[in-house]
């Protein structure tokens, strides 16, 4: 079942327009969120609102067990616009740890490209001096009478 069915037709100004859960599908299939692999759940808002708030459940609960990741959306008095915004909540989500993991693998790639790089050249100088001092000191610890 695709968002733009699950989602209902929008009839007021305040919802989102059927371009804007298009885009969100076409979003959700790019990131590998199925519909059906989300769990929803409607529960009754918090905060400032009377008895309005407290007889109805506008709140969305939205969770992907794949992936681990849960919100929960309250920003406006519609259901169908929590739903909307949790969606995009999720897909935010995960974009950003995709993005974090394709960051913590190019830097440990770019740290074993550092780590088998060859010395430059002013590194190769200093190895060589401290390789000759080394050896210089070995001399001196021979005995006088030793011969090369």
């Amino acid at each position: 079942m695709s968002l733009a069915k699950s989602l209902e037709p929008c009839k007021d100004t305040s919802m989102p327009s059927p371009d804007k859960h298009e885009e969100l599908a076409c979003r959700m299939a790019a990131l590998g969120i199925r519909e059906d692999d989300l769990v929803e759940k409607f529960i009754r808002g918090t905060g400032s609102g009377g008895q309005k708030i407290n007889k109805t459940s506008s709140c969305v609960f939205l969770q992907h067990p794949p992936s681990g990741i849960e919100v929960k959306v309250q920003r406006d008095r519609s259901r169908e616009t929590n739903r909307t915004l949790a969606r995009e909540e999720i897909c935010r989500h995960l974009e950003q740890k995709n993005r974090r993991e394709a960051l913590a693998r190019q830097n440990a790639r770019e740290k074993k490209r550092r780590h088998h790089r060859r010395p430059g050249l002013g590194a190769r100088k200093r190895n060589v001096e401290n390789k000759r001092r080394h050896g210089q000191k070995k001399q001196n610890r021979r005995h006088p009478g030793a011969q090369d």
